[in-house]
């Protein structure tokens, strides 16, 4: 149990550091030595845990994928009050995405090589279909204005993106981290009488549902 022990806490090393590089330099320009220096491994110990830099990738797209499973468990509890639980978890990620260094090396990797962002974009499908139905549940039992649900959330995932890669002046702004005042206006305005079903200029035809 003590040998698994150190092996979990020796992987678990090894994807940070990987992740740390991967966000900072993107996928071409980290190399397995630099991960293994930056723990102070050799690269064959490396190689034990991790037998290939794309290995190291797969396992931190992978781990994305749970990451939205359990945020979206824990901000999104049944019995939460519809508008209030969108809101949570669109927080919630967002700040993830800010402090969570793996989250973050995972989007960049979708950015850089095509075969790991066919695999992302799985991930970014789910999260992006898990919003729309959040947005259709807050419509359905709050006063969310009747905005076309995929549209809203795709507004959402753009967002949370921007503020990941805003510049540090306006990331203080917005409060980060995670953007909690940003995020607050953002909602009042959707919940705002200028919905797609209220009179006047702001009211039109729409589509994206």
């Amino acid at each position: 149990m003590a040998k698994q022990e150190r092996a979990h806490r020796t992987r678990e090393k090894v994807l940070t550091a990987a992740a740390e590089i991967f966000a900072a330099q993107g996928y071409s320009s980290t190399t397995l030595n630099a991960v293994a220096e930056r723990i102070g491994m050799t690269k064959g110990a490396l190689y034990g845990h991790f037998p290939s830099k794309s290995s190291l990738a797969w396992a931190l797209i992978n781990e994305s994928r749970q990451t939205w499973t359990n945020l979206r468990a824990e901000y999104a509890a049944p019995g939460a009050d519809p508008s209030g639980g969108l809101e949570r978890v669109v927080v919630g990620l967002a700040g993830r995405l800010q402090s969570d260094v793996r989250l973050r090396a995972a989007l960049r990797l979708a950015a850089d090589c095509p075969t790991l962002a066919q695999s992302l974009s799985g991930v970014l499908a789910e999260v992006h279909n898990s919003l729309t139905e959040l947005v259709r549940w807050a419509q359905r039992e709050s006063d969310l204005p009747g905005y076309p649900p995929r549209l809203v959330a795709a507004l959402l995932m753009i967002v949370m993106y921007g503020l990941l890669n805003a510049p540090a002046g306006y990331a203080e702004i917005s409060g980060a981290p995670g953007g909690g005042p940003l995020w607050r206006l953002l909602f009042t305005a959707l919940a705002g009488t200028g919905g797609p079903n209220s009179a006047g200029p702001a009211a039109g035809p729409v589509s994206g549902r």
